[in-house]
């Protein structure tokens, strides 16, 4: 019961953000001094805080259906600064959601549905107008242990298990805030496993019983953000990875498109999807076979959201 219980307290630290925020806002917003001195800055600051959710139950319902709640929530933010022959861009991406059945079954008492920490930074030395040397780090991981079910009771995934950090230098263009092209032939990758049962049978990629893997290789990072009209805003990121040291042609792939549909200040609609490959990562089918696969996710919903931007 402890373990189920969990990721509903992450749901509520971020449900807790997200209101804590909206009341900074509104005193931000009384104080003009503030803002306009926000606004005279070199920093552009945006953030999106979103909470979704939906509930079904079913009383001598004939087509049948389980009585459930689910609840997503996410928080995407950026903070770029420009200035002169220096450009910091910052971005985070946190979600967590899941569905939790209420009836008396004991069978799939809670199942993740969303699960990420994304944090990247990126620093420049601008070299022509639109072209700079610049050094890129990224960090991933999740929250909560992750099953594949029906199997509730044997982790595959947990937090820092797997979780990844980038490191890398090259050349990135940079057309404005929304758009971007980083280029790197010097780039180092690191996948950790802090788990002691994943790490023994040598989980995404490490060696049995090691906990850290290191890759040396080439970097691309794609960034697009923009408003395709009003209202509807896509965010979109592609990442490649090639591995010198080894099997340099099986390129590691990491892709999201989101997109949100505002409907007013606070409600919201959003779309995401997420496609994942990497050819160290083990996944078993469902007819038992063992290998590398391109992983999806989808996630739709609507619900209330908050956006700051100076």
């Amino acid at each position: 019961m402890q373990r189920e219980n969990k990721p509903f307290l992450v749901i509520l630290f971020l449900f807790n953000i997200f209101f804590m925020s909206a009341q900074q806002m509104d005193s931000l917003r009384m104080d003009s001094t503030k803002l306009d001195s926000l606004n005279s800055s070199n920093w552009k600051l945006k953030s999106l805080y979103s909470l979704n959710g939906a509930q079904s139950s079913f009383i001598n319902w004939n087509a049948g259906g389980r009585n459930n709640i689910a609840l997503n929530a996410s928080v995407r933010a950026s903070a770029n600064f420009n200035k002169e022959m220096w450009n910091w861009s910052n971005d985070l991406s946190l979600a967590f959601g899941g569905i939790k059945y209420l009836d008396e079954s004991e069978v799939f008492m809670y199942q993740k549905t969303d699960d990420k920490i994304d944090l990247s930074s990126k620093v420049g030395m601008r070299i022509s107008k639109k072209f700079l040397l610049s050094l890129n780090a990224g960090f991933k991981t999740q929250f909560a242990d992750g099953f594949t079910y029906p199997n509730d009771s044997i982790p595959v995934s947990k937090f820092m298990a797997p979780g990844y950090m980038n490191l890398a230098f090259g050349t990135d263009y940079v057309k404005d805030a929304n758009f971007s092209i980083f280029g790197s032939p010097f780039a180092a990758k690191t996948t950790f496993v802090m788990d002691d049962s994943l790490s023994q049978i040598g989980s995404f990629g490490v060696e049995q019983g090691e906990r850290i893997r290191h890759e040396f290789g080439a970097f691309i990072k794609l960034k697009w953000n923009a408003e395709l009209m009003k209202n509807i805003e896509m965010k979109s990121k592609l990442e490649l990875f090639s591995n010198y040291l080894n099997n340099p042609q099986n390129i590691d792939v990491n892709a999201e498109l989101v997109f949100v549909f505002r409907v007013n200040s606070l409600f919201s609609a959003t779309a995401q999807w997420n496609l994942i490959y990497d050819d160290d990562i083990q996944i078993r089918d469902i007819d038992g076979n063992v290998g590398p696969r391109t992983q999806f996710k989808s996630v739709l919903g609507i619900g209330i959201s908050y956006k700051l931007e100076n």
